[in-house]
C-alpha cells in the first residue's frame, strides 16, 4: 500500500479539542524537558533582536508561541488547518484557555525576558492560514517546528522535504530550533481519527538535517508515560543554524 501523503489528508478536520485534551490541558514532563530545551535555544538571544519568526505548521500548541516572545518582535504562526487557525485566532483575540498558564509561567521562570503576562506573550503572534510548503526562502531570523514533519506524512523523502524547508525558511545563519516525536507510527487522536506518522529518531534527524545546517545538535528525552500511547518511543530535539549560501 502506498504511504499516505501531506495533500492525502483533510487538515481541516484535525481534532483539535481532542488534540488539546490528550496533550495540553495540563503540562506533563516532556512539555517541560522540550520547554526547558528550547527556553535554553532562546535565552542566547538579546530581548526582541529578532525582527521575525516563525512557527512551522503551528498547531493549536501555544508553548513554542511563548517561547519566542523573548527573543522576537513579531512570530508568524503559519498553520494549514482551518481548525488550528480558529483556535489560535480564538487565542489571540480572547482571552487564552486557562490551562495555558502553567506553562506560561514555566516559560518565564526559564527566561525573564518573556512579557510577564500570557497575553502580552502573545501579543506579538500572527496568525497565518496557509501552506508552509510555500514560504519564500529566507524570510525569518529564527524558525521553529514542533511535532510537525513527522506527523504529516508517512513518506520519509516528504518527511525530508518538510524538514528542508523548514531549514530554508531562515536566511543563511538564520536559527532553528525544533522537537520530533521519536518513532511515531501512523496514530490516532480521539476516539476514532487516523493521522499519518513517519518514524524517526536522533540519527535519522541528524542525516536529515546536517547537509543545510551547521552547529547541529540533536539530543532525545524518553517517553512520557503521563501522555497518551500513540506508539512513540519518546521526543528528538534539535538546535541548529542554516549553513550560509
Amino acid at each position: 500500500m502506498a504511504p499516505t501523503r501531506n495533500d492525502d489528508v483533510d487538515w481541516d478536520s484535525w481534532p483539535v479539542q481532542d488534540y488539546l485534551v490528550e496533550n495540553y490541558r495540563e503540562l506533563h514532563p516532556s512539555d517541560a524537558a522540550v520547554i526547558t530545551h528550547h527556553s535554553a535555544f532562546y535565552r542566547q538571544f538579546a530581548p526582541r533582536s529578532a525582527a521575525r519568526s516563525l512557527e512551522f505548521g503551528a498547531g493549536p500548541n501555544l508553548y513554542p508561541l511563548m517561547l519566542a516572545a523573548g527573543a522576537s518582535r513579531r512570530i508568524d504562526a503559519v498553520e494549514a488547518s482551518a481548525a488550528g487557525v480558529a483556535y489560535l485566532t480564538r487565542q489571540l483575540e480572547q482571552a487564552p484557555d486557562d490551562s495555558w498558564l502553567p506553562f506560561h509561567t514555566l516559560c518565564r521562570r526559564l527566561n525573564p525576558d518573556l512579557p510577564p503576562t500570557l497575553p502580552e506573550a502573545l501579543a506579538g503572534v500572527r496568525v497565518v492560514h496557509g501552506d508552509i510548503r510555500a514560504l519564500a526562502p529566507g524570510t525569518y531570523d529564527i524558525a521553529s517546528m514542533n511535532f510537525v514533519a513527522e506527523g504529516v506524512t508517512e513518506d520519509f523523502a516528504e518527511f525530508t522535504d518538510f524538514c528542508h524547508r523548514f531549514v530554508r525558511s531562515v536566511a543563511p545563519g538564520g536559527r532553528l530550533v525544533a522537537a520530533f516525536m521519536e518513532n511515531m507510527p501512523t496514530y490516532r487522536i480521539g476516539p476514532a481519527s487516523r493521522w499519518p506518522g513517519c518514524p524517526v529518531n536522533p540519527a535519522v534527524v541528524t542525516e536529515v538535517f546536517a547537509p543545510l545546517t551547521e552547529r547541529l545538535a540533536v539530543t532525545r528525552i524518553d517517553a512520557d508515560p503521563t501522555l497518551p500511547d500513540y506508539g512513540d518511543s519518546g521526543m528528538v530535539l534539535l538546535t541548529a543554524a542554516r549553513r550560509g549560501a
